[in-house]
């Protein structure tokens, strides 16, 4: 019970077995599964996008859109210490401001291996922390677009992340648990061919190439457990996605002068809050809702995403 002291005044910690958790919504897990076991976790989202950051990172107001989409985790413990993990993604695109119709679609596909480094020992300074290496294939569409019926959840571009997570426990005052996690990601992307209307902003009658930036994503979560099956959580997450190269030619029929574009967009910055709560009906099962909130940017879409997800740990 929250609040409760020993005969000495001191309030008794919460045992590990007494606390359940879901994990926040943005921060993967450090931990990696034991042989033999699964974890299967779907979200559904909403992104919610009402205006945008300039580079003086001032909000400015755009046309409402929605990216209504489902992206599931799926990992297998391979063998003690290493787990695969699955990452498929689709989605579904609605916007009021008259430019594109909604549409079903089907966004990039990830592959991941996780190392576990070190595992988790009572009294120890020493957090529970993994190397994570993911490799995102471009199946999702991205070019040729036909403008006003067309949603596109792909890059066109192969991109290689690693990333080291890491999660450690702290007793409060009142002897309740937060569980922190600190996870850190660099991805680099490599060329995409692109023809015609893309996501890169080209149009019909465009022929060439364009690099999505290098990018690296900082998250610094905290979850509270207020009873063994209630938990408070929160992201930090903050992300620089560094400049998009396009370069490419229109045809002659396309009318465009010049007919050839080298288009540099620039590097962005967004730093969004993640609060949610946590319900957990056993130590391997679990629900979160929340919402992912840009609190600031330059250079970046303000959006608002309800999410929610359900953890399943077999």
């Amino acid at each position: 019970m929250a609040g409760a002291t020993s005969e000495s005044g001191i309030a008794a910690r919460q045992s590990l077995d007494d606390a359940w958790w879901t994990g926040p919504l943005l921060a993967p897990a450090a931990g990696t599964l034991p042989q033999g076991h699964w974890l299967v976790e779907p979200y559904v989202y909403d992104v919610m996008a009402y205006g945008r950051f300039d580079r003086d990172r001032n909000l400015r107001s755009t046309g409402a859109s929605h990216s209504m989409g489902n992206q599931s985790y799926v990992e297998y413990g391979l063998i003690d210490r290493f787990t695969l993990g699955l990452i498929p993604r689709i989605g579904f695109h609605e916007s009021s401001a008259g430019q594109d119709s909604a549409g079903f679609a089907v966004g990039d596909f990830t592959v991941q291996g996780a190392y576990g480094l070190t595992s988790y020992q009572p009294d120890s300074w020493m957090p529970t922390t993994a190397f994570v290496v993911g490799e995102t294939f471009p199946i999702g569409k991205y070019d040729r677009l036909s403008g006003k019926t067309d949603g596109a959840l792909g890059s066109g571009a192969y991109s290689t992340s690693v990333s080291l997570y890491s999660q450690k426990y702290f007793w409060m005052a009142n002897g309740r648990i937060l569980r922190a996690r600190l996870d850190l990601s660099y991805s680099i992307s490599q060329w995409a061919s692109v023809h015609g209307e893309s996501v890169y902003g080209t149009l019909e009658g465009f022929d060439g190439r364009a690099r999505p930036g290098p990018s690296f994503v900082g998250d610094l979560a905290f979850e509270y457990s207020v009873t063994r099956s209630w938990v408070l959580a929160t992201d930090i997450n903050w992300e620089h996605d560094g400049n998009t190269r396009v370069e490419g030619s229109y045809s002659a029929a396309a009318g465009f002068l010049p007919s050839f574009l080298v288009q540099d967009f620039g590097s962005s910055e967004i730093l969004y809050l993640a609060p949610a709560v946590e319900y957990n009906w056993s130590p391997t099962m679990g629900v979160i809702a929340g919402a992912r909130v840009a609190a600031m940017g330059r250079s970046a879409t303000a959006t608002v995403t309800p999410v929610a997800a359900v953890n399943m740990v077999f």
